[in-house]
């Protein structure tokens, strides 16, 4: 990776649109970005582990507020490690109820899978006798 970025090629790397990026940028996820002289943005390596680490907490659901918070903590305060740390924990016990959630739902999505192809079988045998039972009658 060479070492400064477009906001094209982070957008390509990172999987999020330009527009998305920028925004990050204007709501304060991120840190103003470094311009190159012709004022176009510059991504660092940093600035991009940083965009990937929003970006799984996106994706975990967190509140785009929340994560204001979690920035402003990085940025503005580097010794509140604890408060930081609760933070992630908090919402680590919130990605797990989502996962236990999500195996329930799918759970019942594997029920009724199993309970149509329990259906399919039944017609399917039923079909089969009513062209066996037509067969023989057209045979008599």
């Amino acid at each position: 990776m060479a070492d400064e970025l477009t906001i094209q090629q982070v957008a390509e790397a990172t999987g999020l649109s330009v527009h998305t990026l920028r925004y990050y940028e204007r709501c304060d996820l991120i840190s103003p970005i470094h311009r190159s002289s012709s004022g176009h943005r510059r991504y660092s390596a940093s600035d991009i582990r940083w965009i990937e680490f929003l970006t799984k907490l996106r994706l975990t659901g967190m509140p785009i507020r929340q994560m204001q918070q979690y920035a402003l903590l990085v940025r503005c305060h580097p010794n509140g490690v604890p408060e930081r740390r609760q933070m992630l924990e908090a919402h680590r016990q919130s990605v797990i109820e989502q996962i236990h959630q999500l195996q329930a739902n799918l759970a019942i999505i594997d029920w009724k899978i199993q309970h149509y192809a329990q259906l399919e079988t039944q017609l399917a045998t039923q079909l089969a006798t009513q062209e066996k039972s037509h067969g023989r009658v057209k045979s008599s």
